[in-house]
């Protein structure tokens, strides 16, 4: 699957790295990821999200808040590659891996998970390898410039992530699905209206993936109580409003020790032209 991300020859692996035919080489991290993040266009050492944010994401995670999405997305997925005996799919943007390790329930199907942080992709590791999950594997890399081979998926996967017209469709195969996933407009709606004095709806997405066909679209929403300030922190810190927020209102958070929230979610499945 993999490819070069210098010269975009296949790579190989060879002893505790991944080489390709004009000598250059990526070593194994010890957890038994790779990174194939080019400095190029990237710093591997501070690209993505830092190491407090993907620590956050996955204690919020791991309390099963979102547990329900995750099924959700297998379900959709496992539906749309229905009679593929070994479908290989790519978790674009995977985060820390907790959608990935669900998705890697599915009877023989081969997952790989990349993302920009190095932090991220290292907690990927942990959780699959704690859980004594087989069939996937992580690189750090960007979704921009995927390190795959063309036309060598049948699925890529983006959940609340950035989305690469070109890319997806090169690394499709021929009818390949994209799922997309994204807020619905009342996304975390209380948690806006505790830190904004003017709380708003979520505007949809507009993709502009001229190299797919749209074929269908779910809304999946349920209500999630977070019953602890730190749950109600750390989901602070997995949003955009983190970066935008006041000081009034981060203060007026930090006081809350429960919240209810509505947890929406819009699931867009395309096919590749």
């Amino acid at each position: 699957m993999y490819i070069c991300p210098v010269c975009k020859k296949k790579l190989n692996k060879v002893g505790n790295s991944w080489k390709c035919a004009n000598g250059h080489s990526f070593d194994i991290a010890r957890k038994g990821h790779v990174n194939l993040l080019t400095t190029a266009k990237h710093n591997p050492k501070t690209a993505g999200d830092n190491a407090e944010m993907v620590k956050a994401r996955t204690e919020f995670l791991d309390k099963g808040y979102y547990r329900p999405l995750a099924e959700k997305i297998r379900e959709i997925v496992s539906a749309e590659l229905q009679g593929n005996k070994t479908p290989v799919i790519i978790d674009s943007g995977c985060g820390e891996g907790f959608y990935t390790a669900e998705l890697s329930n599915m009877k023989n199907a081969r997952i790989y998970g990349i993302d920009i942080s190095k932090h991220a992709v290292a907690h990927c590791m942990t959780r699959v390898n704690l859980a004594g999950i087989k069939n996937c594997e992580f690189a750090v890399a960007s979704s921009f410039d995927l390190p795959f081979a063309d036309k060598s998926a049948d699925a890529v996967i983006s959940v609340f992530a950035p989305v690469c017209n070109d890319e997806y469709h090169r690394v499709l195969k021929k009818g390949g699905k994209l799922i997309v996933v994204s807020p619905s407009p009342r996304h975390l709606f209380e948690l806006k209206a505790a830190v904004y004095d003017k709380p708003y709806e979520n505007s949809p997405n507009d993709y502009h993936l001229d190299r797919f066909v749209k074929e269908n679209e779910t809304v999946f929403e349920y209500t999630a109580e977070l019953s602890s300030q730190k749950d109600i922190f750390d989901l602070f810190m997995m949003t955009p409003y983190f970066y935008k927020t006041s000081e009034e209102g981060i203060s007026r958070l930090k006081a809350l020790e429960s919240i209810e929230v509505n947890c929406g979610f819009v699931i867009q499945v395309y096919r590749r032209k």
